[in-house]
């Protein structure tokens, strides 16, 4: 009887040339994501998995060239590694991570690895499907991805990719927060989601606490950067929680020292906080406002617009890195035999 073997899926990855770089870097002293260093992620990416047996890569090209110039110095150095461009042209906005996920997604890639922040993932997120993501860091507020070396990301990848560890074992099921305006959906946030006191996007970026009205979160940990961390400090959730957390910022009997940006402790007050439940409606009472999705300004909001948010469980999901090496170890993925 003879066995059919199935083909092995391709590993999507997708590389935000503009993340790391916005204006909070005037503003605080953030980290600064070069290309240079981006293209050495992706080239640790390519090598590790050529080593790992991985067959076939298909990346997001971009209109800085990050992903060309990855191409050209690994060009010698992949001994089975199949690399190719996604077919799309690049205009280096957010369309980009969002179509080159729909078409990652159509490939039936077996996991997309990310090179961005919060703001990166939240696009992918948006049009992967249930593709897995593996998210590293490379941005300026660095909640949903990893802060991981490239080499233990493919590793992880690999492990995933290859059925050493089955998906389900892998993969954390992540939550979200739905933004509906007028009963229409409008959006999602994977960490937060903020009513900002003005009126024009302008930078994108929030920095300055005095212009929050109003905060949702699916996750609050102290450990972590950004707007996530007053509800960290404020009153901590584990990441299966299972709730969301409300926050009305302004003076009250609360107070709390929280890293809203790198390298700056703010102290934050807070009038009131409560949790909410996955399903549950929970109205926006700051209007008029912009409503900014992990961390970036998106959307504008009119006084007498109807603004809801949702809290979904059901978000994307993510691979574990530690439940999967473990378990890749334990299946002894990373062995090598030797003839006695």
């Amino acid at each position: 009887m003879s066995i059919t073997l199935c083909p092995m899926k391709p590993v999507g990855i997708i590389v935000n040339p503009n993340s790391g770089k916005d204006i909070r870097r005037l503003v605080s002293p953030a980290s600064v994501f070069n290309d240079h260093e981006k293209i050495n992620i992706i080239n640790r990416l390519l090598t590790a998995m050529d080593d790992l047996g991985i067959e076939r890569v298909l990346m997001m090209p971009d209109a800085i060239g990050l992903a060309r110039g990855a191409l050209h110095a690994t060009a010698n150095r992949l001994s089975t590694l199949k690399v190719e461009l996604l077919d799309m042209v690049p205009d280096g906005s957010y369309r980009d991570s969002l179509g080159a996920a729909a078409l990652l997604a159509k490939a039936e890639c077996a996991c997309i690895i990310t090179l961005g922040g919060d703001g990166t993932n939240r696009i992918v997120a948006k049009a992967c499907a249930d593709v897995p993501l593996l998210p590293i860091s490379a941005g300026t507020n660095n909640v949903f991805p990893y802060l991981v070396e490239a080499t233990i990301a493919a590793t992880a990848a690999a492990a995933v990719v290859k059925g050493i560890v089955a998906v389900e074992r892998a993969c954390l099921r992540m939550p979200v927060l739905e933004l509906y305006v007028n009963g229409e959906f409008a959006d999602l946030a994977l960490i937060d989601l903020v009513a900002v006191d003005q009126l024009q996007v302008g930078a994108r970026a929030v920095w300055d606490p005095g212009i929050i009205g109003e905060i949702f979160l699916t996750r609050a940990r102290p450990q972590d950067i950004g707007l996530s961390s007053i509800g960290g400090c404020l009153y901590p959730m584990p990441l299966d929680s299972g709730l969301g957390l409300h926050i009305f910022p302004g003076e009250g009997k609360h107070q709390v020292l929280a890293p809203i940006t790198p390298g700056r402790v703010q102290a934050i007050p807070v009038k009131t906080y409560t949790t909410f439940k996955p399903g549950e409606s929970i109205k926006v009472e700051f209007t008029p406002c912009i409503i900014a999705l992990d961390g970036e300004r998106e959307i504008q909001i009119e006084r007498d617009d109807r603004v809801e948010v949702i809290l979904n469980l059901q978000g994307p999901r993510v691979i574990d890195i530690d439940t999967t090496l473990s378990d890749a170890v334990a299946g002894g993925f990373l062995a090598v035999n030797q003839n006695p």
